[in-house]
């Protein structure tokens, strides 16, 4: 059950919205990550243009029609940029498993961006499942949240 955009009850089967602009053995090998934990993974677009994917993946996070949603691109940083445009997604660039459980503990962040160029697909994996992991946003980050969706 949705209970905010973006968030589902329990931490069983998730809905992640994906897109990806190029495919290689990195993006393989996180789809097929996702898949294997039960998640449920929706292609957000056809498109294979960077900034229609950011935003698509964003749309479908901040419509509730995605739990999280998991953008890969050249760098990141293109697919991050356009799915942070869409009012409600808090996407963070992250490669190494620190940064996403980070991005998820003190930004609440509900978009995950990685390079499909730059990652192993073992990293990929261990960012993607840090990212998803990771339950609940710190408590104590809550006020420099709310800020963040104020602005």
């Amino acid at each position: 059950m949705l209970i905010k955009a973006g968030r589902r009850e329990g931490r069983g089967a998730m809905r992640i919205a994906y897109g990806a602009d190029d495919e290689n053995d990195t993006t393989r090998a996180v789809r097929a990550y996702l898949t294997g934990q039960g998640h449920e993974v929706v292609n957000a677009t056809a498109s294979d243009k960077w900034p229609d994917i950011g935003a698509a993946v964003g749309r479908a996070v901040a419509g509730g029609e995605a739990d999280y949603g998991v953008v890969m691109c050249w760098t990141g940083t293109g697919t991050a940029i356009a799915a942070n445009k869409v009012p409600g997604v808090r996407a963070a660039l992250a490669w190494e498993p620190w940064i996403a459980r980070g991005a998820r503990l003190w930004n609440d962040a509900n978009v995950l961006a990685m390079s499909l160029k730059r990652l192993a697909p073992d990293v990929a994996v261990e960012v993607t499942a840090a990212f998803l992991d990771t339950a609940e946003a710190d408590p104590d980050e809550a006020e420099n949240i709310a800020a963040l969706d104020a602005i």
